[in-house]
């Protein structure tokens, strides 16, 4: 199908952006806040054009801001926002997520945002700093420095000054301002080395000072004094910290990864913490109180140190990482489709959950020779035990219990090496064949449906089998032990471990082999050079990608070429099939990502990404499509829209336009706690009424409505015998009588006590609130403020406001009828159901006889009997359903 001229699309019809996984830290560094009200820790992170915000006890993601027009450079964090800095703009974030203020006012690109009290301050490349009004936005203060003489690189508010700043310069000069005065306090000469960081000590007056020669000062800026000195062998000091539960430890990093403690009582270095990330230390934090220190680095990982080692030392506690090179291979494994297994450029194996992050796995990084690595021989450095990046993999969940279940080709290595899924280790076989050239190396591996045996291809044209059990070589396929004259692109087995199919890039051939015998049944001669192959087993078609950007579908039953795609505009990176073996998902580097279907043999989805996929997989499941991408550290998730509805797919034309999609972002999970504002108390409102037929009772304790129809004989039962008096208060001299014998006189009845105190009902003939709401309700036909009026009194109250209704008492008989249309409203609304009745109730026993001979409201309250029949009609009738299931549930279970 081919249309007449060029059809735009508009994104994907199949796909939908989900989530990315494995993205945490970059090289900015982290945020640490405390929230009261939570008692916790958390941590934030920038990830790009947004950041993210983890529970340091859990280190659980609870919060994914959103997106800045450009990457943030630089993050803080007080009590209540969030600032983060991209490009000249400053944004406030409320909640975690919200931008609620914005600052504008920066020439250069803001590098340095501090926190202080009720003003921000920034600093950015052109020398200017800047005190922002955090609540109103305007510039409380503007100083300029000359980047020549003075370039800002590091800012500190220390302890117990009031308006001071210290700001530190690349040239080495410290300078402390105060910004209320806008006055130059004091200058401090510096060590001669650009200060890289200003760290407050516990210690009041006590400054610790990080230089880009590696040296540490500890400096009393009130006296000007430098208490003590040390210095580190790895560069620039890229942070410092200072523990703050006890003892005096000082941590510093450094741009190789490694973190240093130092003993500031004895002056020495205790400890230190190599490799604790494999890029630099971005900025490492000790929580106030607690002996837990938490880091983060451009390699992508954000880990919390706790110190319980003897010696001081630090253990691992928690980590979260993923690549910190762009993955290049990514794979499903197992059968659930909830790990995804990713090779990156690092040279590490990660599994990656789409359940949880807690069910991550980092099977870590390949070494030459595990006992090496584990003795550290003097003459080999860490590197060179370390393996290149991996090339080419392939997993088996079979087995994967009983020995090893991953195989792995790596970059300029013929030596295959095994991995343990359960284990996250690697095995301890490395396979490689007897005899090969010294050049060759391993290009394409492949694992029975058995999970005994892997088949792997080397660029001499080699195909070697061997036993995952043992690691010993069992054979390899061709006459002259070459299965191919070029470099093997691909190998595939079938399900039952009769064919093996291989393919190489020169000779344009797809070979098929018998497994057991190894011998060649058949070839199929190509258009061209074949680049990488697919097999889905269970279907049994085999799809080749080409050099010359098209696609080959092989029924390997009839080895016969059943299917050709053609519309990629650059190299095929890699492809999957479905499930059901009905879609074959494609990415190439011209950014596309296109689902052919092979029954129709036609193009049914296609979409744009910014940046060129590598890697895909379609879940065994079929509900989430994996991809990997160019200069992207992530593993991003598109949901299949097919699984959740009816998805309308139609042929694409050959001259298909395709809309670019929007690379998914983080979640957040729901299982974490959200971080709010500590003045913000977020409470659940219940909605009034969850559905029109359903039934729904106040929430008024029974005493309220219960004892109505009873209030008369509970009256006469609380009956006084007497009312109660209040003593007499004695005079300070008792009246006696005359007379001979002395006698006290008795006291005299006052007016007051004298008088009645039952009350005429002409004093109370005033109409009450309810009276009134009632009144304006019967006009509005909305009777929501009388019946919240009625909730509001008590049974007694209650008894009054409807004793008062009738004309005797001030009443009308109107209100007689709007209270009969009040209670059929809260009975046609379902809501307060209980209460209805209780009022009617008690309603009719007291003005029964007058109403009786009223006509109309005679013939309201039959029409709101009949509605109570029909009411409790359904009622009984889903009253006898469940009484009836469960009795037969009973019966039949017990």
């Amino acid at each position: 199908m081919s249309g007449g001229g060029s059809l735009a699309g508009g994104g994907s019809s199949l796909f939908s952006g989900f989530r990315v996984l494995g993205l945490y830290s970059n090289h900015v560094p982290h945020a640490i806040r405390y929230h009261k009200k939570h008692r916790e820790f958390y941590v934030v992170t920038a990830v790009g054009k947004c950041f993210h915000t983890y529970n340091v006890n859990r280190l659980g993601i609870v919060a994914v801001s959103n997106s800045l027009s450009d990457d943030i450079s630089c993050v803080a964090a007080d009590r209540m926002l969030v600032f983060a800095a991209a490009g000249r703009l400053i944004s406030a974030f409320a909640r975690n997520k919200e931008v609620v203020m914005c600052y504008h006012g920066h020439r250069q690109d803001v590098r340095l945002l501090l926190p202080l009290g009720d003003q921000l301050i920034s600093a950015d490349s052109g020398g200017d700093v800047i005190v922002w009004d955090v609540q109103g936005g305007d510039i409380y203060l503007q100083l300029q420095f000359d980047p020549a003489s003075f370039d800002v690189s590091a800012m500190m508010h220390p302890s117990t000054y009031l308006n001071k700043v210290l700001l530190g310069s690349s040239q080495g000069a410290l300078q402390l301002w105060n910004i209320k005065t806008s006055k130059l306090l004091f200058t401090f000469s510096g060590w001669s080395a650009g200060v890289t960081v200003l760290q407050q000590s516990p210690a009041v007056d006590v400054v610790g000072v990080g230089m880009v020669t590696g040296r540490i000062i500890i400096h009393n800026i009130r006296l000007d004094e430098t208490l003590m000195s040390f210095t580190q062998d790895w560069g620039p000091i890229s942070s410092l910290a200072f523990r703050t539960d006890g003892p005096p430890i000082m941590a510093s990093g450094s741009p190789q990864g490694h973190i240093a403690f130092w003993d500031l009582e004895r002056r020495q270095l205790v400890t230190q913490q190599r490799h604790a990330h494999s890029t630099a230390v971005a900025a490492a934090t000790f929580l106030h109180g607690e002996p837990l220190l938490v880091t983060n680095g451009a390699d992508n990982a954000i880990k919390v140190w706790i110190f319980d080692q003897e010696g001081g030392g630090a253990r691992l506690l928690r980590s979260r990482q993923g690549h910190s090179a762009p993955p290049t291979t990514i794979h499903h494994h197992g059968n659930d489709g909830k790990n995804i297994l990713s090779a990156g450029q690092d040279g590490t194996l990660q599994s990656f959950s789409t359940v949880h992050e807690r069910f991550n796995k980092n099977l870590g990084h390949g070494s030459i020779n595990k006992k090496k690595e584990q003795k550290k021989k003097k003459g080999l450095s860490y590197e060179e035990l370390r393996l290149p990046a991996i090339t080419a993999f392939c997993s088996a969940a079979a087995r994967q219990s009983d020995w090893d279940g991953i195989v792995a080709c790596h970059r300029s290595r013929l030596a295959a090496t095994t991995w343990n899924y359960q284990r996250c280790t690697m095995g301890a076989h490395h396979l490689q064949p007897p005899v090969a050239r010294r050049d060759a190396i391993a290009t394409a591996v492949d694992i029975t449906s058995c999970g005994n045996f892997a088949v792997i291809g080397s660029s001499c044209g080699r195909v070697d089998v061997y036993n995952l059990q043992s690691g010993l070589h069992r054979g390899c396929y061709g006459n002259d032990e070459k299965a191919h004259i070029g470099p093997v692109r691909g190998v595939a087995t079938d399900t039952l471990n009769q064919l093996t199919i291989t393919t190489a890039g020169s000779d344009w051939l797809l070979k098929f082999w018998r497994f057991k015998t190894r011998k060649q049944e058949e070839q199929l001669k190509l258009n061209a050079a074949p680049a990488n192959m697919m097999l889905h087993r269970d279907s049994g078609m085999l799809a080749l990608a080409l050099d010359d950007f098209t696609l080959l579908v092989v029924d390997i039953e009839t080895r016969r070429i059943v299917r050709k795609f053609a519309g990629h505009h650059g190299n095929i990176n890699d492809m999957t099939f479905s499930p059901d073996g009905r879609w074959l998902v494609t990415v190439a580097m011209d950014c596309t990502i296109r689902t052919w279907d092979l029954p129709s043999g036609c193009l049914v989805d296609c979409f744009l990404v910014a940046m060129a996929p590598v890697g895909v997989s379609l879940s065994p499941t079929g509900d989430f499509l994996a991809t990997a991408h160019v200069d992207s550290l992530g593993v991003y998730l598109w949901t299949n829209k097919s699984l959740c509805g009816p998805v309308g797919l139609r042929p694409l034309p050959a001259d298909y336009q395709p809309a670019m999609e929007t690379l998914p972002g983080v979640t957040v999970d729901e299982s974490e706690q959200e971080v709010t504002s500590e003045e913000v108390n977020d409470v659940y409102q219940s909605a009034d009424q969850l559905g029109a037929e359903l039934v729904t009772l106040s929430l008024l304790p029974e005493s309220r409505w219960t004892s109505l129809l009873h209030l008369d004989a509970i009256k006469r039962r609380n009956k006084p015998v007497a009312p109660p008096a209040a003593p007499a208060a004695a005079p300070f001299f008792l009246p006696t009588l005359p007379g001979l014998t002395p006698r006290f006189t008795l006291p005299t009845a006052t007016e007051q006590e004298t008088q009645s105190k039952v009350l005429s009902w002409g004093l109370l003939s005033q109409r009450s609130e309810f009276s009134c709401a009632l009144e304006s309700a019967l006009q509005s036909g909305s009777f929501d403020h009388p019946v919240r009026l009625l909730k509001d009194c008590g049974p007694a109250a209650l008894s009054v406001e409807l004793s008062g209704l009738t004309s005797e008492v001030g009443g009308a008989s109107s209100l007689l009828l709007a209270f009969i249309r009040m209670i059929d409203s809260m009975l046609a609304s379902g809501r307060d159901f209980d209460l209805a009745h209780a009022y009617l109730a008690f309603f009719l026993k007291l003005h029964l006889r007058s109403l009786s001979q009223d006509s109309v409201a005679m013939a309201t309250l039959l029409h709101l009997a009949s509605r109570l029949e029909v009411g409790w009609a359904e009622l009984r009738a889903s009253f006898d359903q469940s009484l009836c299931l469960l009795s037969y549930a009973k019966s039949a279970l017990l």
